[in-house]
């Protein structure tokens, strides 16, 4: 299979997920009571420029995937650029290519099924526009992409014990640290109502303290918890990706 007889080449560009809407928005209503609250006299006179800061950051992040990312599949590998880094792995170095949907509590305002590819250690990488926006079966490209692939790989597509534990401890990591980060998003809000309770009740508050050390917290040790806990009892919804 040479270049010249196998090129596919995905980058179309939609509109960015809703999910990255209310993220800046949550951030961007914290940056605003915090500097309220620091003009008032209270809060730290760092806090709002550390939350527009992030604004701007992800921002930049989602034009750049928008705009730059895309995935190439040639005869000699696949080729994977992201909004800062581009990567190249030849057809011997790839163990796997799954198409996988999108984790529960994302949010569903997006693509709802992505491609990864998992190397020959088990680690797994997106494959940029590779998923249900720019393909209406993106399990059939990925087939047909394999199946182009096969002869270029000694072993072909088997499964390695060893390989598949490590990707369901990866899995089990992004489960984590993906409940964790929405639990830490709703305890913000609910320290919001605090801090708002406490600034009419004429009493102390800590804005930054509740709006983001709590959150912070609250998450990673729920995060680090489920890890732990998921470590020797995976769900089942991702024990099922491995058998």
């Amino acid at each position: 299979m040479g270049e010249s007889g196998f090129v596919r080449e995905y980058r179309k560009r939609r509109r960015p997920p809703g999910a990255y809407l209310l993220l800046l928005g949550a951030v961007f209503l914290n940056a605003l009571v915090q500097t309220g609250l620091h003009e008032s006299g209270g809060g730290y006179w760092w806090a709002p420029p550390v939350m527009v800061l992030l604004v701007v950051v992800t921002v930049v992040r989602v034009l750049l995937a928008q705009y730059l990312a895309y995935t190439r599949v040639t005869g000699a590998g696949i080729t994977a650029r992201r909004p800062l880094r581009t990567r190249t792995w030849a057809w011997s170095e790839v163990y796997d290519i799954r198409v996988e949907p999108l984790p529960r509590g994302s949010g569903g305002t997006g693509p709802r099924w992505f491609t990864y590819l998992y190397d020959v250690d088990g680690r797994r990488f997106l494959l940029p526009h590779l998923d249900d926006w720019q393909l209406a079966d993106p399990y059939a490209e990925v087939s047909e992409v394999c199946l182009a692939a096969a002869p270029q790989r000694s072993l072909g597509w088997e499964r390695r014990p060893d390989v598949e534990r490590r990707i369901l401890h990866g899995a089990v990591r992004r489960k984590a640290l993906l409940w964790g980060g929405n639990f830490a998003v709703a305890v913000m809000l609910v320290m919001f109502v605090v801090t708002l309770a406490l600034v009419f009740a004429d009493r102390p508050d800590h804005p930054f303290l509740l709006m983001v050390c709590v959150p912070v917290a609250s998450g990673a040790a729920l995060s680090a918890a489920l890890q732990w806990y998921w470590t020797t009892r995976p769900p089942r919804s991702l024990a099922r990706r491995t058998d």
